[in-house]
């Protein structure tokens, strides 16, 4: 199984900390970057076609915020030009501001039967700091709306100043409804660029420590709730986890069409331009939009392996890496499994980073990918 991932870069006003390819006055381009988008499905679909897809992801950008004939359309040319199974996940990004009853019955029409709610916090006032667009009351009303749905809510640690009761506030909110089977826990990082990368510089955000603890927090939080954590970012209630993100974690296939959307197929990733105009002039002319593409194999591929599954709570499988690679991961891995012995749980058939080291395990994932540069 595959997943097919659908960018939509139409917002309709950046958030401080976002360094996505959106963009918030170009809504006019929409109906030629949407005639474009089905073009490439098309073309990537006969490409695809001995392949089988279980998910289907509408990130952004905005999806809720484009007039919802577009993800209708873009939905039904995925259902058209590709081998989706019967009963995929097919996931829709929504800000609370910009979903109503009647958006609801389009995308219900066309199939959708995820939604992933962008929340980030419960207080109002850090909301309108970051230049997000809703309020908790948009929050609730779309919460509401969706409440015959499978349901995933984002949450953003680490704002500026932000406390564990700020966050518990956020945490209260986001369990309180039944439909939210899911939780993603994002720590903010400022990106260069964004204007909250100028708000790090001037010393307004959270240290690293103090966003760690509030991520222990989290993590016995949400377990309270009952929603086991499966990656360091991701948290669910059993058989909720979402398939597509599980998909890039395990380093399974993906196809990503529209600007900026990157791929992973036969060993190839590529991704395209994140310019709205070289994209649309691209696929008007025939050609991929294509920026970037490189091949993924021997070492780097077991290097990517490594990184990808310990950052979930799975960890290794070293059945799985022999089927896949024909060698052994403790032999491949010899020096980098002897450095952090105190820091991974090893099984009969598995290793993995222990529960309370997953949050920092990028110090822990460089010596995995370095042992294999």
């Amino acid at each position: 199984m595959a997943g097919i991932y659908i960018h939509v870069p139409f917002c309709k006003q950046k958030c401080s900390y976002c360094d996505f390819a959106s963009f918030p006055k170009e809504i006019g381009k929409a109906e030629a970057y949407f005639a474009c988008l089905y073009k490439e499905l098309k073309a990537r679909g006969l490409q695809l076609k001995d392949k089988k897809f279980n998910t289907v992801y509408f990130g952004g950008g905005t999806p809720s915020f484009v007039e919802p004939k577009y993800i209708y359309g873009a939905l039904k040319q995925v259902l058209t030009c590709f081998n989706v199974d019967k009963n995929a996940e097919i996931t829709l990004e929504v800000n609370p501001s910009t979903i109503d009853e009647q958006k609801l019955k389009v995308y219900k029409n066309a199939g959708i039967n995820r939604f992933s709610v962008g929340l980030q916090t419960a207080n109002d006032n850090t909301l309108y700091s970051i230049n997000r667009i809703h309020t908790v009351e948009d929050f609730k009303k779309a919460i509401e709306l969706l409440k015959d749905y499978n349901v995933s809510v984002d949450v953003m640690i680490g704002l500026p100043n932000e406390t564990v009761s700020d966050v518990q506030n956020t945490l209260d909110l986001a369990t309180s409804y039944p439909q939210v089977k899911h939780v993603s826990v994002y720590a903010l990082k400022a990106e260069e660029g964004t204007p909250m990368f100028t708000r790090y510089l001037n010393g307004e955000l959270l240290s690293d420590d103090e966003v760690a603890d509030i991520y222990d927090f989290v993590v016995k939080y949400l377990y309270g709730k009952g929603y086991e954590r499966y990656e360091v970012s991701n948290f669910a209630k059993s058989g909720y986890e979402s398939k597509h993100n599980k998909n890039y974690w395990a380093r399974g296939e993906y196809i990503g069409v529209g600007v900026g959307a990157s791929s992973f197929i036969n060993d190839r990733r590529f991704t395209n331009t994140e310019s709205i105009d070289e994209y649309v002039h691209a696929v008007l002319n025939g050609k991929v939009a294509e920026v970037f593409s490189e091949e993924v194999t021997g070492d780097d591929a077991k290097a990517e392996y490594a990184m990808l599954n310990l950052r979930t709570s799975k960890g290794i499988s070293f059945s799985e890496y022999r089927s896949i690679f024909g060698t052994e991961f403790i032999v491949d891995f010899s020096k980098a499994i002897k450095g952090n012995s105190n820091y991974l749980d090893k099984t009969a058939d598995g290793l993995k980073i222990k529960d309370e080291y997953l949050y920092v395990q990028n110090s822990i994932l460089v010596d995995f990918i370095s042992e294999k540069q």
